[in-house]
């Protein structure tokens, strides 16, 4: 009998577990302790490195508890992380991870999570997000959870250099290394992950049309409420009626393109007096966009910053068209929103956008870094509202053709089965729809 397929021992709480703080010299396993006196059921953690990539996950976590599955989701704190985790249904655990690198504090997260595991004792785990990816699997095969799989949303690695780049590569490496399964959510990075040999191609398997969860289109749907919404945010912005507007959703980081986006901008204000630059985020320390750049865009009185923003629905309203320079992406869920909102989207040619983008169908792609073919292919749209409508409405039918959430769903919880069964763990409890047919055939070539 291998390792993974030991059967689990209830182990017990550690002596006086019951006062737990989060600090640098206690674990955190007040959750984990709590589920440890439940009866055993199929247990699933999910781990991501920040609190507000439980977003990436709205309505899976309560899909697989509600298909019978326990569920739990550990990260590090943050703002309304308990909250949403409960909304779902899941058990929040907090653990001390960290986005950038941190080697003492990842240590102690490794052990932290280690034993969470040994204590929990899951039957899957799913870990994202490189930090909880290298730092989960290690805890996660050195603790014997029987199924793991490693959730890949993009390479950092991409636009990394030097040694940076080098560590990356290896820490993802490790990462897949530690997984049964690899789920990558695009194409493009799958073959990227198997072309850097991050992954093998037969533990990798992107879901359906891929995207991390896909998109809820009724959430982000043109409906009278939000355009009237969208009336009132521009006259809060002190933006004239009829000014166009390009629009950006996401961090403010080098990566995501902002400072050619800023060029790109300032090359059509030339042409469209009454231009605006909409930026929904916030500036990041983090890969930051160069000071003289962002000092620029401050100082910009046509450029809007609106800073971190709960509902982005009523500012694609607002929006006349989407742009999205990044360098790269797992699959970039603002361009389905953007679409499932009625707008056409202009983004670079990169891992990630092409899996969104149907290029002159729904939005336009230019060649990674170039400002000016940039500038152009916005001056297109900007000058044809008519192009913009229907790149939108092709958007928006094919958002709801191909990106419901219940197709992710439903194939994430038919991979969490299939697993179970090959290491001779019964499903009886668990109750699923068959799967669709495109992610079903997805699965099974994963398998093989």
């Amino acid at each position: 009998m291998t390792k993974d397929k030991l059967p689990h021992r209830r182990l017990l709480p550690a002596p006086g577990a019951r006062r737990v703080g989060y600090s640098s010299k206690r674990v955190v396993q007040v959750a984990a302790e709590r589920m440890e006196t439940q009866p055993r059921g199929l247990r699933v953690l999910h781990v991501v490195t920040a609190s507000m990539s439980v977003s990436l996950m709205r309505g899976q976590l309560k899909f697989l508890r509600e298909a019978g599955f326990e569920v739990a989701v550990a990260a590090a704190p943050g703002e309304e992380f308990t909250a949403k985790a409960r909304a779902e249904g899941a058990q929040p655990i907090l653990v001390p991870l960290t986005r950038e690198m941190a080697p003492l504090r990842d240590l102690v997260a490794l052990f932290r999570v280690y034993s969470i595991l040994r204590r929990m004792r899951p039957v899957i785990i799913n870990f994202g997000t490189p930090k909880a990816g290298l730092i989960a699997g290690l805890a996660a095969r050195l603790s014997g959870v029987p199924c793991r799989v490693y959730t890949l949303r993009g390479l950092r690695c991409e636009t990394a250099r030097g040694l940076k780049r080098q560590l990356l590569l290896f820490t993802e490496r490790l990462a897949c290394a530690c997984a049964h399964r690899v789920v990558c959510v695009s194409e493009s990075l799958r073959q990227k992950a198997v072309s850097l040999r991050i992954a093998k191609a037969k533990r990798t398997v992107v879901f359906a049309y891929g995207s991390s969860n896909g998109v809820d289109a009724g959430l982000f749907r043109p409906t009278v409420e939000r355009l009237r919404m969208a009336m009132i945010l521009r006259e809060e912005k002190g933006i004239p009626k009829d000014a166009p507007i390009i629009g950006f959703v996401g961090r403010l980081v080098a990566d995501k393109g902002i400072g050619d986006l800023f060029e790109a901008y300032l090359t059509l204000r030339g042409r469209f007096g009454d231009l605006r630059l909409l930026l929904v985020g916030e500036f990041e320390e983090g890969d930051p966009v160069p000071t003289a750049i962002r000092e620029r865009i401050e100082r910009d009185p046509n450029v809007t910053i609106t800073g971190f923003v709960k509902d982005t629905a009523p500012y694609y309203q607002v929006m006349d068209v989407l742009a999205l320079p990044t360098q790269r992406e797992g699959f970039p869920s603002v361009i389905l929103e953007a679409h499932a909102a009625g707008k056409a989207v202009v983004a670079y040619r990169a891992t990630g956008t092409v899996d969104a983008i149907v290029d002159g169908v729904n939005g336009i792609l230019v060649p990674q870094g170039d400002a000016m073919e940039l500038a152009e292919a916005l001056s297109t749209l900007i000058s044809d509202r008519g192009l913009v409508r229907t790149m939108g409405r092709n958007g928006q039918e094919r958002v709801e053709r191909e990106f419901q959430p219940m197709r992710i769903w439903s194939a994430l919880a038919n991979t969490y089965v299939r697993m179970l069964e090959e290491k001779g763990i019964s499903c009886a409890g668990i109750r699923l729809e068959k799967a669709w047919p495109c992610e079903a055939e997805n699965v099974q070539e994963a398998l093989r």
